[in-house]
């Protein structure tokens, strides 16, 4: 444990000693976000939250500093993504389109949609279709935004997340949005289901997923934003229906 009310050196040693998190953390945030965004804004972005932590930290937590910080630098640099409105409005509009799309699919046939039924329902070709998925580079499956966000004021996360007090996010994933979340990367197709373990449970980059599952590069982002757009459209019909 630390104590570090009101004494500037020890305020300097924590700054200089988790100066190295916030760069790990700003690299593992990087490497699931489109080259427009510059990892020095996120460094940048990291460092105002280690610095806040440090003033707002008190030894009487329960918590390690250094676990405490990393939510705090974390929640920073997602503050900054959100500020600077990195993924485009366009981009946005295309996959809630592609998630709209799906829904009713999946509705109607009872299956998760194939690639060519989406985009025949988008009224596209499907290379047409393949590039709206590459230019979605960037989809997540989770904005800040998605607890506002909405025409009726309320988002389906906001259903997932009851307490507001603290990080919303890690609220999310303590909560039953895990279990729901767990549940749709079930019910993925087998390829995509695939892609999201290497991606997110392996944490390793496009390249080599892509090596891993013999298709190229564009082609694994493809999928992924197409599997991104099936997990939020799987998670808003269970937060409609109540069937978490």
């Amino acid at each position: 444990m630390y104590t570090i009310h009101g004494k500037k050196d020890q305020k300097d040693e924590l700054l200089n000693k988790h100066a190295v998190l916030v760069k790990k953390l700003a690299y593992q945030l990087k490497a699931k976000l489109p080259p427009s965004v510059e990892l020095d804004d996120l460094i940048q972005a990291g460092m105002m939250g280690l610095l806040d932590a440090i003033n707002r930290y008190e030894d009487t937590h329960g918590a390690q500093f250094e676990t405490y910080a990393a939510q705090r630098i974390r929640g920073s640099m997602l503050d900054e993504l959100r500020s600077a409105d990195w993924l485009p409005r366009s981009v946005r509009k295309s996959m809630r389109d592609v998630e709209i799309a799906i829904s009713q699919l999946e509705q109607q046939l009872g299956k998760p949609p194939t690639e060519n039924e989406v985009a025949k329902k988008l009224q596209l070709s499907l290379s047409d279709y393949y590039d709206m998925l590459g230019d979605c580079s960037g989809h997540q499956l989770i904005y800040y935004e998605d607890f506002h966000e909405s025409e009726n004021g309320e988002h389906f996360l906001d259903r997932f997340n009851a307490d507001t007090t603290g990080d919303p996010i890690k609220s999310l994933l303590e909560g039953d949005f895990r279990e729901a979340l767990v549940g749709a990367i079930t019910a993925l197709p087998e390829r995509e289901k695939i892609l999201m373990g290497l991606y997110y449970e392996q944490e390793l980059n496009l390249k080599e997923i892509g090596a891993v599952m013999n298709v190229s590069e564009s082609r694994v982002c493809q999928l992924h934003s197409q599997a991104v757009a099936r997990l939020r459209s799987n998670l808003k019909e269970k937060s409609w229906t109540g069937a978490v």
